[in-house]
């Protein structure tokens, strides 16, 4: 893995968690040669599955002392979302009030608005209860298995953003990718293959090849669905269609390991 990666992963920890680690001030992006997006969207995996890990290690704690699969399942899915901030739930909420607007225009005002809005609670409410039912489910497979889905499900999550940036023009002027910079495609294939790697690792040991390819094809379908309804319904890419992008793929790969974890 390029060193220059790994030198990136505390710049983009800093970006998608609320984790204390310091800065030296190198989100400026005019200290560098490249822009910040383009420079740490390949380090987006691995903070994705250092998050998902930290989520892990509650789950296999709070199911050793026996707190059940349903509770433990709450937990580590609270505190993975207590560590970013609700960074991607909020883009998700954001995105599912934007769709009651009836122009381009006004949906990407309804965006903006720090108010969530009744499609923006429920958006919430249904993709919480979805991803801590999937990961009560796994941990009925295996405990050490469904930890091990949450860290390659955190790495494979965290590809979709940037390539939410790369692949859409921005919908307006002076959001995420005016701030941070577009990164290129080709710094987000970088990204895919380390998050790639990152899920093989978790993954095959404890569902099988199969329910990677199929984790990795639930996630795509959804990502290029999101992507199509976010060129119709608000004419491009904002910061919320890229965090909800995050929300949305992470719960999506891990059903798709769900359906193949009985079978292995």
């Amino acid at each position: 893995m390029p060193i220059p990666v790994l030198s990136d992963v505390p710049e983009a920890l800093r970006f998608l968690s609320r984790l204390p680690i310091p800065s030296d001030g190198d989100l400026k992006r005019e200290e560098h040669d490249r822009p910040f997006m383009e420079r740490v969207a390949p380090a987006f995996p691995i903070a994705g599955g250092l998050i998902g890990l930290i989520g892990s290690i509650v789950l296999l704690i709070a199911l050793t002392v026996h707190l059940g699969a349903w509770v433990s399942a709450i937990l580590a899915i609270a505190v993975t979302t207590a560590l970013t901030g609700a960074l991607h739930e909020d883009g998700l909420a954001d995105c599912a009030d934007g769709l009651g607007g009836q122009s381009v225009e006004r949906r990407l005002e309804i965006m903006k608005d720090s108010r969530v809005g009744s499609f923006g609670v429920l958006a919430l409410v249904l993709a919480t209860l979805l991803k801590v039912a999937t990961l009560q489910a796994l941990v009925a497979h295996s405990s050490l298995a469904a930890a091990a889905a949450l860290v390659a499900a955190g790495a494979i999550s965290r590809v979709a953003g940037p390539y939410m940036l790369a692949l859409l023009p921005a919908a307006r002027a002076g959001g995420l990718a005016a701030g941070a910079g577009r990164p290129s495609r080709s710094a987000c294939a970088t990204g895919a293959v380390i998050g790639i790697i990152i899920a093989f690792v978790m993954v095959v040991p404890s569902f099988g090849v199969t329910a990677l390819i199929s984790g990795l094809s639930f996630g795509i379908i959804t990502f290029f669905g999101l992507r199509r309804l976010a060129r119709a319904q608000f004419g491009g890419q904002t910061g919320d269609v890229a965090g909800a992008a995050i929300a949305l793929v992470e719960i999506a790969f891990l059903l798709g390991l769900l359906i193949f974890a009985r079978q292995f």
